[in-house]
């Protein structure tokens, strides 16, 4: 099984089948991990839930040409970089960054989507400014 802190793979366990990158070895046993906090923007804290960001990314790519085991695997991955972090608490707006940084590589149109909410687009000009954004990026990558 993978360890969730050095991510080796010589722990064994007999008799069963890893899934979910070796992470689970039976679709309901999951390693035991310290409760991580996220703190909102109203500075309340809630436990990390990985269904309530999968929802999330869900309403993004609805209609989109995105897997779910590709939001899944994005879930996975923040929840990755969040423990790496080695801290009990994070950031909601550390949680969304993270969410950001990967989704424009899956699917613009969901990333566009979840940045509305995420940033809460207020008018059609920080709209304009993200997809600007966007292109710029999208430029200097077709450069590199």
């Amino acid at each position: 099984m993978l360890c969730p802190h050095c991510h080796q793979n010589s722990s064994r366990v007999i008799d069963s089948r890893p899934t979910d990158e070796g992470r689970v070895i039976r679709p309901f046993e999951r390693v035991e991990q310290t409760p991580l906090l996220v703190i909102k923007k109203n500075g309340t804290r809630e436990e990390f839930n990985r269904d309530k960001l999968l929802r999330g990314l869900i309403r993004a790519a609805e209609k989109r040409p995105v897997t779910m085991e590709q939001m899944t695997e994005i879930v996975d991955e923040v929840e990755n970089k969040i423990r790496a972090l080695g801290e009990n608490e994070v950031s909601s707006q550390a949680v969304g960054e993270y969410v950001m940084a990967v989704l424009p590589g899956v699917d613009e149109i969901a990333y566009i989507r979840f940045a509305s909410v995420y940033r809460q687009f207020k008018d059609m000009n920080v709209f304009m400014a993200e997809l600007q954004e966007m292109m710029k990026k999208e430029k200097a990558k077709d450069q590199d």
